[in-house]
């Protein structure tokens, strides 16, 4: 099914498969679910409204792109990169992703509830109000990266780095065990760490 250039923004399809494609231009509201996606380049695509659960993305790039509402539950995703995008309310819960790099993104409401990560970075991106709940994170890094009202409850780390991160009013600190933080972000976390462990802390 593949082979075919998609320059001028799809068509995408359900049960598809594309192999060294590119993608730009308008993307509102297609549909790839179960599809499978090596080695391709979204650029200057709006995904607003695309609905990709299950979808397979293996050594595929995506450069400045930019929408809301995009479904990718139970995605996996392996040596990708997404570079530059500006995203909304992005459904990546139960996904798995492995040696993905997030770089001078801004993504608001990133649901990665119960999703898998391993080998990941994001830098220098602005995530606000992401979802971690329940989720499992190995060697992931967050270099100058701002997290917002990030949620951590019940999520599993190890090996995570947010000490070149700035954390915004973080919950669910409980389920930072496994994450390495600064000295002084261990200051500011104290009093909401402090209140979510039922601890009183006398003047």
């Amino acid at each position: 099914m593949g082979g075919m250039d998609s320059a001028a923004g799809g068509p995408l399809r359900p049960d598809d498969d594309h192999d060294g494609e590119t993608f730009t231009g308008d993307l509102t509201g297609q549909h790839a679910e179960n599809t499978r996606f090596l080695e391709c380049a979204f650029r200057d695509c709006d995904l607003s409204e695309v609905r990709a659960p299950r979808a397979r993305f293996a050594e595929t790039s995506w450069y400045a792109v930019r929408g809301a509402g995009v479904d990718l539950a139970e995605s996996t995703w392996l040596d990708c990169v997404v570079s530059g995008g500006r995203l909304g309310a992005v459904q990546l819960h139960g996904a798995e992703l492995r040696r993905v790099r997030f770089e001078g993104c801004k993504i608001e409401f990133l649901n990665l509830r119960s999703a898998k990560l391993a080998d990941c970075e994001f830098v220098d991106c602005q995530l606000v109000e992401p979802d971690f709940a329940e989720a499992s994170l190995e060697k992931v890094g967050f270099e100058g990266t701002r997290l917002v009202a990030a949620d951590f409850r019940a999520a599993r780390l190890k090996s995570v780095d947010l000490t070149r991160a700035e954390l915004v009013a973080p919950s669910g600190l409980t389920g930072l065990k496994g994450a390495t933080v600064s000295r002084l972000q261990l200051i500011d976390l104290a009093d909401a760490l402090a209140t979510e462990l039922g601890i009183t802390v006398a003047d």
